[in-house]
């Protein structure tokens, strides 16, 4: 597997630079914050389905009415790779976009704080259940031959490891032969770049934990982990960014992202003016409207390739 060049490399204290988490006071801006997450409907999911033995290795799928072939958005959600965060909160967007026509396959995963989360379980889970739409593809009328992943915050960094799979070394913990196909990346406020995430100590330095160490410790933990390791991807990307975002992304750092992984077939920027972080996920916002188009406009040009 190709590293990132030495000239990247050079990139790298400029993106931590620019991955500032403030404190800025979410609620005098009129945004939405992590707090009022747990206020946010939970829709009830068509189906949940097992991808494994523990616990967190389940997804909640959400159906569109009408006759399949559905096109699935694979999504994973977001809350710093943290326990303290599940699928729940990101279940109102996920109704949404079933509402709009797309099978949507929201996966759990164990992540730091669960028993096994962390490295390499949090990344192997994630996996697992993408994997795991071949196995229901025909009881569900999913078509797998449309599949954009697509995760928010942390889930978005996920999105997009998930989308470089084929690129990790055989050698890796996380190595899959046959990774399912994805043919679009949705990253809604994702990092691409775990190092920079650890540098600048965000979420309360959870990457150290998430990886057990820092790159200089685990150096190929990150060179399989982090999505700039397996950067460029050959599927279109979109980078959804909220211009009012300070919690864990700002905009510049998906902008680095962009510049630095050059080669892809396309990486494009979705600016959301009035969007913090969560503004994107919660289906009453106007945010979310664009983030809804987006997904439609993805699976169009799915379509037109196919």
């Amino acid at each position: 597997m190709a590293r990132r060049p030495v000239l990247e490399r050079t990139l790298w204290p400029l993106v931590a630079a620019l991955f500032v988490a403030t404190s800025a006071d979410t609620a005098a801006q009129g945004l939405i914050g992590a707090g009022d997450l747990s206020e946010l409907p939970v829709p009830e999911a068509d189906a949940r389905i097992a991808y494994g033995d523990d616990a967190f290795q389940f997804g909640d799928l959400y159906l569109p009415a009408g006759p399949g072939e559905h096109p699935v958005l694979a999504f994973i959600h977001g809350g710093c790779f943290l326990s303290a965060f599940n699928l729940d909160h990101a279940a109102g967007l996920a109704r949404a976009i079933a509402d709009r026509g797309y099978a949507v396959w929201s996966i759990e995963y164990r992540r730091v704080g669960d028993e096994g989360g962390g490295w390499p379980n949090t990344f192997k889970d994630v996996g697992m259940g993408l994997d795991h739409l071949r196995d229901v593809a025909i009881e569900y009328s999913l078509d797998i031959g449309r599949v954009v992943v697509s995760g928010h915050s942390a889930g978005g960094t996920l999105a997009l490891w998930a989308a470089g799979r084929d690129k990790i070394d055989e050698g890796s913990e996380l190595w899959t032969a046959e990774p399912l196909d994805v043919h679009a990346v949705l990253g809604l406020a994702a990092v691409g770049d775990l190092e920079a995430a650890q540098m600048n100590g965000a979420c309360g330095n959870v990457v150290d934990r998430l990886m057990g160490g820092t790159p200089a410790q685990v150096p190929e933990r990150y060179a399989a982990g982090s999505p700039m390791q397996l950067a460029p991807i050959t599927q279109p990307v979109q980078l959804v960014v909220g211009l009012l975002d300070r919690a864990w992304t700002p905009a510049s750092v998906s902008y680095l992202y962009r510049a630095i992984a050059v080669g892809a077939d396309r990486i494009d920027l979705v600016e959301l003016p009035e969007s913090g972080h969560f503004e994107m996920i919660v289906p009453t916002t106007e945010s979310f409207q664009r983030v809804a188009d987006t997904v439609e406009a993805s699976f169009r040009e799915i379509a037109s390739r196919n």
